[in-house]
Order: structure tokens, then sequence, then C-alpha cells
């Protein structure tokens, strides 16, 4: 495909990005980097009732941590912005009167009453709801003494009757709507701001957009859409309509059941290339078993006729299998510096660890962690001594001849100088023999005393990572301690 490849993202400013709208930019992303197109940000914030102070921000930081980038939109303008929409006013207008001009919209002056009223009338008779063309009989003088009088209105379109509206959806093929079930759909608000429909249409075609590629929920909108395209004289984009994402009970994905904005899932802890990942393979699979992507990846594999119609189900276990995996796949050091982070926004915020020492943490957790905060919260004996000991091991592990053989134990680790890993190893069998006793009546004494848990990594791993002194100290401790 060639590099007039434009697809753009065109979220509304309401409080939160959604991961709905996150695959939505990541698809549009995607397939313009496959296509070395261009990716543009545009903000549709003409509905101003449901505008949020700080939302555009909010978006933009949430695209640009999941490493979705634009090559334009607000602060990165090319040749055919503003890209935000309530700076696009007058060219709205422009399109208005065009249209009036033409006799393919009208003036409505109908009070909300009795748009209401008309609403339970035709509900009440079983047919469909649509505006009844009241105002399309106006003659043209009572068109400019309503407007004299500043009588309210809006713009409506005028539907023709008795047509098939049809078109090649890339994702759900040949799709045929009949224009006498559509409404006179308003265009322009008496606010003087327009509706998405007017709006989303002659920005398409002014910002040069090529495809269009956006939910599902706006397949319904599409007969209005190629109606004003046609009404301008304007080719029409191609157009790929997405999959709704569904929970596991095969409703509709709402806040209402879990969380929807990507910040909650950073906040919670998801790396990037998880989420990314798990939202790519939310209606797209590239027709192999692979299941595990980095971006660039995706950017190679990705097509818009590998995206299936069917609702695609939001799998939390699926995302944190991912999260663990691509939290696996980093180096050491990646994972050293967001431990570091980690541990800056937790209570050992302040206390000093060694680089050297942590990278010794990350190996032995790495392979047992889902998140990051997992190395501290799993494993927080490699960053402060136990104060408690969990009462199920105590209760199975400790025996009261457990104190009398870990002193046994200690004393045999005193002997040791610069001990390995190995070395504890040889000097607990050593003191198990001694004692005539499995290792494992030791082994688990000893767990419980340096981490205050049962499980975790291999114990010598931890006696080697905490090492000789502190470790004999926090068994010393227990002795005292646990009764």
């Amino acid at each position: 495909m060639a590099s007039s490849v434009r697809v753009r993202f065109a979220p509304s400013p309401t409080g939160y990005l959604h991961v709905g709208g996150l695959r939505t930019a990541l698809y549009n992303f995607l397939f313009a980097r496959k296509n070395n197109g261009k990716f543009i940000l545009r903000i549709e914030d003409t509905d101003r009732a449901r505008y949020v102070d700080g939302a555009v921000e909010k978006l933009i930081d949430a695209l640009h941590w999941a490493g979705i980038d634009y090559d334009e939109g607000p602060n990165k303008n090319g040749d055919v912005g503003p890209y935000i929409q309530s700076e696009r006013l007058e060219i709205y207008r422009k399109h208005v009167e065009q249209l009036l001009q033409n006799g393919k919209a009208y003036h409505c002056f109908c009070a909300s009453e009795r748009l209401e009223q008309m609403r339970k009338e035709m509900e009440a008779k079983k047919v469909d709801v649509k505006y009844d063309r009241t105002c399309l009989k106006l003659s043209e003088q009572e068109i400019q003494n309503n407007i004299e009088k500043k009588i309210p209105f809006v713009v409506r379109m005028k539907i023709p009757e008795h047509r098939t509206i049809a078109f090649h959806d890339i994702v759900r093929g040949d799709v045929e709507f009949q224009s006498d079930l559509i409404d006179d759909q308003v265009l322009l608000k008496s606010d003087g701001f327009p509706t998405y429909h007017l709006a989303v249409v002659v920005d398409d075609h002014l910002m040069e957009i090529s495809h269009v590629i956006r939910g599902e929920e706006w397949l319904s909108s599409v007969p209005k859409h190629l109606l004003l395209y046609e009404f301008f004289g304007w080719e029409v984009p191609q157009m790929a309509h997405l999959p709704l994402l569904l929970n596991p009970d095969k409703s509709k994905l709402s806040k209402r059941q879990g969380d929807v904005a990507v910040e909650d899932y950073r906040d919670k802890g998801y790396l990037k290339e998880a989420l990314v990942n798990f939202v790519a393979l939310l209606g797209w699979n590239p027709g192999t078993e692979q299941d595990i992507f980095s971006m660039e990846e995706l950017i190679e594999q990705f097509s818009l006729e590998r995206v299936h119609k069917s609702g695609a189900v939001f799998n939390l276990e699926k995302l944190n299998s991912l999260n663990a995996t691509h939290l696996r796949k980093k180096s050491d050091e990646e994972l050293l510096k967001i431990l570091k982070d980690e541990l800056a926004k937790s209570k050992f915020a302040g206390k000093h660890f060694a680089d050297e020492y942590l990278l010794q943490v990350v190996t032995a957790m790495r392979e047992r962690v889902t998140f990051v905060k997992d190395f501290i919260e799993q494993s927080s004996y490699f960053f402060e001594a136990p104060t408690a000991y969990d009462e199920t091991a105590k209760a199975k592990n400790w025996k009261p001849e457990t104190s009398y053989q870990l002193k046994l134990l200690t004393a045999e680790f005193s002997k040791l100088e610069n001990p390995k890993k190995e070395d504890y190893e040889i000097a607990l069998h050593k003191t198990a023999q001694q004692l005539q006793i499995g290792n494992g009546k030791l082994i688990h004494g000893v767990r419980l005393a340096i981490s205050g848990v049962s499980g975790g990594p291999g114990l010598y791993d931890i006696l080697s990572i905490l090492g000789k002194e502190e470790s004999m100290k926090r068994i010393y401790t227990a002795i005292e301690t646990i009764k």
C-alpha cells in the first residue's frame, strides 16, 4: 500500500482513555506504520456537556505511555489543522450553509418539549421514532422570521426516501441500510456546535483520511455519513468497524464490571508491552500460534483482513499471563531500573539497596512474579527482617526441638568464610547428619526464621543473598521470638 495511507484516532475528552479506545488507537497506529502512512490524533470535543478539563492531556499521556505516537495532532501540527474540533467551528458552519443552499439540510425550530411529546406518541403507536419533518414544510419567509425572532434552531440533514445505502466494510464485508429507517440527523446544534456526524465527515475529508478504523458501535451511523459524502460530492474513505469488547459473561465491557481505563491498568502495575500485546489480540490474530508480540512484531504482522467480526472477550487471566511473560523477557538491567522505581514508591523509599544486591533479588524472583510490585510484596524479607511469622508454617514446622537444631546450624554457619550458596547447603547437610534428621526438618525451620513465610525461592539462594551475618541474626531473633 502506498504512502497515501492516512488514518486517525478521534477520541472525545470525557475523562480517561478506555481500553477500547486504546485498541482503536493501536490498530490505526499499526496500520499506518505497516503501510508507511500517517497516524493522526484528532480531539472531538463538540459535545460540551461531556467535556472534562484536563482530559486531552490525560489521553495524550496514556497514548505516549503505551508507545503510540501520532504524526499530526495537538502540538504536532501538520497542514490540515487545527486538530481540535472546537477550533474548527467556522469550517463546519460553511459546510452546513452549503447543505442548506443545496436543499440537503433544513432548519428545525421544534422545542425539546414538542420533540419529547412526538417521541412518546410514536412509541405508543409502536412505530419507528423519527423526526416528523414539521419544519421541512416551513416557507423561506417563516424560516427568516424565526431566525430574526432569535428562536433557537438546529439544522437537520434531509434523508432521501426509499434508498438502499450500501458499502463494503473491510472487517464486516458488504453492509446495506434502508434510508426510510434513518432519522433526519441533527448536523448543527442550537449552540452552534456540530454533531459528531457532520464534524467527522468534514474532518475526515479535509484531513485526507484514507481509512476509517473505529469501533462497531459506529456502524449504524455509516449511512448518514455516506449520504453526507454524497451531498458534498466527496470520495468515501475505506472503512473497518472493529468488534465489541466483551466481559467474560459476553456483556459489553463496562466500568460497572471492572476497570476499563488505561490509567487503571498502568497504576496497577501492568507493563505497557503486556497491555498493548493483550489489546492487539482483542479482535485480531496473526493466523499462527504466536501470542507474545513486541510492538515491532505487531507492526510487521498486523492486517485489517485478520480482524474478526465477533466480539472479543476481555480475559484478565490472559492479561496477567502476558504481563508475567513480558516481565520475564526484560533484561536484568531493565528489571533493576523498574524495581528501583517501585521501591521508591513503597514503604522502603529512602532505604538504600546496592544495585548488586537488587540484581540478586531479581535473579531469584524473576520466574515467580507477575508484576514488578510482586518483587516487594512477595519477598519483603529481602528488604526488611520479618517481624511476624506465618502461623500455619509455624504450627507445622517449628517444633520444641527446632530452636536447639537451629542453634547447632548457626554454629556451623559461623565457621564459614565468605560463603557461597553451596557452602550453606553443605553446612546444613552436615548439621542434619549430626542430628540424625532429614534435611527438610532444618530447611523449613531456617526458611521460616529468615523470611517469616514458607514459600519463595530456594533457601540457599535466600541465604546467599541476605549474607551470613544477616541470616544468623534473623535465626537468633526467631529462636528468641517463636515459642
